[in-house]
């Protein structure tokens, strides 16, 4: 049986088209959508962000239902299958299993006091961008353009011509 609830992902809206080479996703655990207030794990819902130097744009969100924190690990696949594509995921706390679990996917686990407010953290990713990535981030980034330019490749692969 599924554990996601309910999943809302932003097709389209006004403004500026991101290009694929300049941006990231990064996801927060939270209930409100203003705060990170939840344990990885446990986490009932993610608000997942595309971010650039100059803009931050939500892109989707995912409830989950009710999770006890009972060492279950089943429960992650569905998050962690969520998550994929994304740079980072900022949680309150998340357990051992699960930081290796992300970091297999290449997904940093960046833990945050409670209720740190994400367009705070949003501008700050966004600052360190423009000033120099620390190393993590120097990583996600340099990933994202490596698939950029691949899929290329890929299509090329598949038979697409101009």
């Amino acid at each position: 049986m599924p554990l996601i609830q309910r999943r809302l992902k932003i097709v389209a809206c006004d403004t500026k088209e991101f290009t694929m080479t300049d941006n990231i996703q990064v996801a927060f655990a939270t209930t409100d959508m203003k705060q990170v207030n939840q344990h990885f794990g446990s986490s009932k819902s993610f608000a997942i962000y595309t971010v650039n130097e100059e803009q931050a744009i939500l892109k989707e969100v995912a409830q989950f239902e009710n999770l006890a924190q009972d060492g279950n690990e089943d429960k992650l696949v569905e998050k962690l299958d969520l998550l994929q594509g994304c740079a980072a995921v900022y949680c309150q706390a998340v357990g051992g299993s699960a930081i290796r679990q992300l970091l297999a996917r290449e997904i940093q686990p960046i833990k945050v006091s409670e209720n740190s407010d994400i367009s705070e953290l949003l501008s700050a990713l966004q600052s360190e961008l423009r000033n120099g990535p620390t190393a993590w981030l120097a990583k996600a980034v340099q990933r994202q353009k490596k698939e950029d330019d691949s899929r290329f490749d890929d299509m090329a692969a598949e038979g697409w011509r101009e």
